[in-house]
Formats: C-alpha cells, structure tokens, sequence
C-alpha cells in the first residue's frame, strides 16, 4: 500500500469512526437506501436549513410517497405543497426529474452518478449522494458542507467561485474516497462528511476541539480556520418595488393570477403585482378607486434582494365581479382552494390573515 493510499485511508477511517460515535441519525432521510426518499431530502436542502426542511419533507412523502405519484401531480399540486419553501425552481425541476424516471426509468431511479445527473436538477453531487447512499457507489459529494471542511483541511486560498479552484476542490474530494475494504462504507463516509460541516466545522466559531480531522486540518493550524473557504465578494443588494392588489368578492374569493415563467416567483398564483402604484390603480376600476385601502410597506427579503411590498385592498362587488379586470389573466379563488396554490410566502402570509 502506497503513502498516498495509506493517507487517504487514514482520512476516511477517521470520517467513518466519527460518523459512527457522533454523527446525526435522528433525521428522518437518513438510513435510507430509497433513491426517491434520498433524492427529495437533498434537493429541499439544497440552500435550506434542516429545521425547515423536516416538515415539508414528511408532508411531501404523505401527499406523494413515491415517484410514480409525483409524476402523477399536476406542477400546480407540487408548487402548492412546496409553498413557502423558496427556491421554486427546485420544485420545478423536482417535478420534471419525476415524470423523466416514471417515462424514461420505469420509475427505478438509475444507480450510477453519472446517468443520475442526466436527469433535471440533479448536479454533480446531489448525484453523488444518491449513488453512494443508495447504492454503494464510490462517489464524491462536495455540497456547501463538504467545501467548507476541505478547503479547511487544505487551506485552499482561492475563490471556490472560479472554476479552477472548484476542479481543485473536486480532484480533493475524489482522492480521499475510501478505498479497499472501506469502500463498502460509503453511505457513513458521505454522511459522516456531511455531518462533520453541518455541526463541526461551522462557518462561524467552528468546533475544532471536536472535529476528527484537526491535527491534519491546515486552516486549524495556522490558527485562523474561519478565513476558509475563500469567496468572491457578494453582489450589492438590490431593492424592488412592488405593488400587490388585494380584490375581494362578498362572497370572500380572492382574485390571483399566475406569474409567467420567468423572474421572481416563476409560474406562482399571486395577487396582481405591479411595478408601481399608478400602474396599480390603472388596472383598478375607476368607481372602485376611491374605496381602495392603501397599507405600509413591509420588506421580504430574497437572496439578493429586498422586495418593498406595497398592498392595497380594493373590494369588489357582486355586480362586477364578474367582469373584473377582463384585460388581465386570472380567477377567483374561494378559502377551500387558494391554500392549495404554489404562492409565494408574502402571499400566502397576507392571505392566511386576512382570512
């Protein structure tokens, strides 16, 4: 057995054994060799917290238990039940990637890494994941957790941003997979990994009095473990102005249209959004103008933008409803069925209350 062989054994080894005495196995994802299972875990954390993601998941599986019955959802029943979870364009492709396995897979998610990332949404290490967890696959993950533990280890001074680095990075990762005997633990060698960036090696205050990997990390070492990984500076906030029309109807339908499939909020059912009051109230009625209730602002805060909400209230009565807004898309939707829609959370929040 070669040095470099010897060390990588020694890395994984210490992986596996942490993994083993402290690792998590109180999610409700984890043991699991279900790809369906595997793969809806890992695409809602994708960029979401585990807290928040444990409810969505285990309503998810109760309204489509399988993959057979995702693909049978229509993207509105989807969109609805992922409501509030953000990032929509996962629900999306996670809707796509299900109908692909049921026409193209027979519903039997493939078993490789490789024909799994030819499917939607599924990136070089959600792939990674579901080989190795579901089927033993010698596989490499590098998820945000993983990048912060190796660029750590390595005291990697580059931005992960640029693609060199990132191929840098991968190379790492491919080399430290447990080799001979440790092989058939891949599924504790990725999770340990996992777990080691979800509660050891924290971006703030890392925990390197407990992390198996200290007395060979670089970045533990040259005592500042918290300049790694390095990153491009983030893009300037941006802010937005949007005004929503809040129409009721006496008999307490909500008027909501569906938002083209491109820019913020992508194919959601919404109030009627407009860039700025005048062209708010142009859309408005004139006789309803005056009775039309204007509120303070409030601020949603996205990735890299502040949305400064403006809502305005108009009711709408029964002679007219019928007619309203004829130049714009949309439908009433009564408190039985709008609960049901993809809506984005400011929506859902200002409907849930005036409810």
């Amino acid at each position: 057995m070669t040095r470099s062989s010897t060390c990588t054994e020694a890395f994984s080894a210490r992986v596996i054994d942490w993994w083993q005495h402290q690792g998590r196995r109180d999610l409700p994802w984890q043991g699991m060799r279900d790809p369906y299972r595997v793969w809806l875990s890992e695409i809602m954390l994708q960029q979401t917290q585990v807290a928040t993601v444990q409810a969505y998941y285990e309503r998810f599986l109760q309204r489509f238990p399988d993959v057979w019955a995702l693909a049978g959802a229509s993207e509105d029943d989807v969109l609805g039940l992922w409501s509030g979870l953000g990032y929509y364009s996962r629900a999306r492709n996670l809707h796509r990637c299900a109908r692909e396995v049921v026409a193209r897979h027979a519903g039997c998610f493939p078993s490789t890494a490789a024909e799994l990332q030819r499917l939607p949404g599924i990136g070089r290490s959600t792939a990674a994941a579901i080989a190795a967890f579901c089927f033993g696959q010698r596989s490499a993950i590098l998820d945000g957790n993983v990048k912060r533990v190796l660029a750590r280890v390595f005291a990697i001074d580059e931005d992960l941003a640029r693609s060199a680095p990132q191929r840098m990075l991968w190379q790492r990762a491919e080399d430290l997979l447990p080799t001979s005997q440790l092989i058939e633990r891949m599924p504790a060698y990725t999770q340990g990994l996992m777990d080691l960036g979800a509660t050891v090696c924290l971006p703030r205050r890392p925990a390197c009095s407990r992390c198996p990997l200290a007395d060979r990390c670089q970045a533990f070492a040259d005592g500042q473990p918290e300049r790694y990984p390095v990153r491009s500076p983030r893009p300037a906030r941006k802010s937005l102005e949007l005004w929503l029309l809040q129409a009721s109807c006496s008999s307490g339908k909500i008027w909501l249209t569906q938002r083209s499939a491109r820019g913020i909020w992508a194919r959601l059912h919404c109030l009627p959004a407009f860039e700025s009051r005048a062209a708010l109230f142009g859309a408005v009625p004139a006789l309803l103008r005056e009775t039309a209730v204007e509120y303070a602002p409030f601020i949603h805060v996205l990735t890299h933008r502040d949305l400064h909400i403006h809502r305005v209230v108009v009711a709408v009565p029964a002679w007219t409803a019928g007619g309203w807004m004829q130049d714009g898309a949309g439908a009433w939707f009564d408190a039985q069925s709008w609960p049901t829609l993809g809506l984005p959370s400011p929506v859902r929040r200002i409907l849930a209350a005036a409810d």
